[in-house]
């Protein structure tokens, strides 16, 4: 799937919301399209010479917030369409394990073992390594599974249950299950055992883990059913609440003028999409404004701020063309610098 590296709301800058809907229509797919052709032309003039591949793969880590996902200080995430950054450890929800996904194992060479990581997808047989202890992998779970499972850490335990049997005496808060549903002794006042759960006002049914909530408390009894069994929370099993200068704030991380530039360019090519014999005067001056930033970018005219490639010796190589054509040495100072 591809990620992409810019988001809608970073076209604002170039073109109305409305002007945008109704050339894209809403569709992502048009977006993608567009902005991999975008992303073509700029990897195909500055890869010879600067680490472009790393400056896209660090916008397009940035992936939309996911309440499966805790961020850690420092991480960066989509929220309402802008980019955030957590200030704070921003915990996510667990969910019921209907089965175990991992098992701890010990290795040989546990330097050869790859790092876990949330927004990784694991089938199997994988083997990751998680809090100084590695795991191997026993169902399918990740980031492409909408199903994220961090090894060794389980926020329910389940509950014992049984068919429901009028000839047993029941004790507050045990769990049967009756015609497939799962109930809970919830008060015994003029119980009459006799009488099956669903008939009695002693018995609540258990309600389905929903994902979407997000109120869960942190209780023995707070029961829920996933994959046809009952878990209890073990720990508070909520996300935490995303609030703006607590927990959260506004920050960009990705290169400004590979933003200003892929912009640029993508808005060009959605508009020759959509209309290709009636693209603007303002587009097509875009476009090669940016078609000759990367020219002279390739060429080692202009310094783009993009990291450069090193040698076999890992020493960045001499750029004499840069150093004589900046006026000066602030970055701010530098032609075409934004």
């Amino acid at each position: 799937m591809y990620r992409r590296f810019l988001n809608k709301n970073d076209y604002k800058g170039l073109i109305t919301e409305t002007a945008l809907s109704q050339m894209t229509r809403d569709d992502e797919e048009n977006f993608i399209n567009a902005e991999e052709a975008a992303e073509f032309s700029i990897i195909e003039y500055l890869t010879e010479n600067y680490e472009i591949e790393k400056v896209l793969e660090e916008g397009k880590k940035i992936l939309p917030y996911n309440r499966q996902i805790t961020y850690p200080v420092g991480s960066y995430f989509l929220y309402d369409g802008y980019v955030r950054q957590a200030l704070r450890t921003i915990n996510g929800c667990k969910v019921p394990a209907a089965s175990a996904y991992w098992e701890e194992v010990v290795v040989d060479d546990e330097e050869s073992v790859p790092l876990y990581l949330q927004v990784g997808t694991y089938y199997p047989g994988n083997v990751v390594k998680f809090a100084n202890a590695c795991f191997k992998c026993l169902e399918p779970n990740g980031y492409d599974f909408g199903d994220i499972r961090v090894p060794g850490t389980n926020g329910w335990e389940e509950v014992s249950s049984s068919i429901w049997d009028a000839n047993i005496e029941y004790g507050l808060w045990n769990v049967v299950q009756h015609e497939g549903k799962f109930y809970a002794l919830i008060n015994l006042d003029g119980i009459d055992l006799t009488v099956n759960p669903l008939d009695s006002d002693n018995w609540g049914q258990i309600g389905e883990y929903d994902p979407d909530y997000n109120e869960y408390e942190f209780s023995p009894t707070e029961y829920v059913v996933y994959g046809g069994k009952v878990f209890a929370p073990v720990m508070n099993v909520n996300s935490d609440k995303i609030e703006q200068g607590y927990n959260m704030c506004d920050r960009d991380p990705r290169n400004k003028n590979v933003k200003k530039h892929m912009l640029r360019l993508a808005v060009y090519e959605l508009t020759k999409m959509i209309s290709p014999n009636n693209v603007s005067t303002a587009r097509i001056t875009d476009y090669e404004n940016s078609i000759k930033w990367l020219e002279d970018a390739s060429r080692l005219r202009i310094n783009p701020m993009i990291p450069r490639k090193v040698d076999e010796k890992q020493q960045p190589e001499t750029d004499y063309a840069i150093a004589t054509f900046a006026r000066d040495y602030d970055p701010n100072n530098n032609p075409w610098q934004i």
